[in-house]
């Protein structure tokens, strides 16, 4: 995931700005790490470049 995504991203819960933890960078990308919502908390997952903006209870639904 390129980190200028910020600027477009939001929680899909409430709308709000998401913070970035990045966990691994590679070639200027977030390759692990999360989004976190500024307002409600909500944590979404960033696994091979990829953020996961599923809200948590369609996330458990996806995998199985």
């Amino acid at each position: 995931m390129k980190e200028e995504l910020m600027d477009i991203l939001c929680c899909p819960l409430d709308k709000h700005d998401l913070d970035l933890e990045a966990d691994e960078h590679e070639d200027g990308e977030i390759i692990t790490g999360r989004l976190i919502c500024t307002d409600c908390g909500e944590t979404y997952p960033i696994e091979d470049g990829i953020p996961n903006l599923l809200p948590p209870d369609m996330r458990d639904e996806a995998a199985a």
